[in-house]
């Protein structure tokens, strides 16, 4: 079962694709999250997904919000996918220990074994407000993301 709205968001301490670590906590009273998980990069439907917030990335990166993208894969991948598709936010690697922030969250398919298409967007108190889960084939609508941020 996912994290619903309403509730405290897991923290979590995950290395980027340039190897540092970040925490959800580091945004705590200073920027809402838009906290992205998808299942694999170098796959048709994620790269559409994150391309599609690159090109729209000052609506999810900017003074109030910090877009944080998180998979399952390491970070030497992460670093190369976000090279060739030019991504300029944190890709975030749950590769070890294997899915604990997806499990955290909710959204872990244990017979994949990967992350779901969860995405939650977090308040700057660190409060869930609002979330959506897709299954493995199912892009998400971005519009319906900055609906959302616009409503904190």
């Amino acid at each position: 079962m996912a994290v619903a709205a309403g509730e405290k968001a897991p923290d979590f301490a995950l290395r980027n694709q340039h190897g540092e670590t970040v925490r959800l906590s580091d945004f705590h009273g200073e920027k809402a999250v838009v906290l992205l998980f998808y299942p694999f990069a170098f796959t048709g439907v994620c790269t559409g997904e994150l391309c599609a917030l690159r090109d729209e990335l000052p609506k999810f990166v900017n003074d109030e919000v910090q877009l944080l993208a998180v998979s399952c894969d390491s970070p030497f991948s992460l670093r190369v996918f976000a090279e060739q598709e030019n991504l300029g936010y944190p890709l975030l690697s749950d590769f070890w220990p294997h899915g604990e922030a997806a499990r955290a969250y909710g959204v872990f398919d244990e017979e994949k074994g990967c992350a779901l298409r969860g995405t939650f967007i977090i308040d700057k108190d660190g409060v869930v407000r609002w979330t959506v889960v897709n299954g493995l084939p199912d892009a998400r609508d971005l519009n319906e993301y900055v609906k959302a941020l616009g409503a904190l």
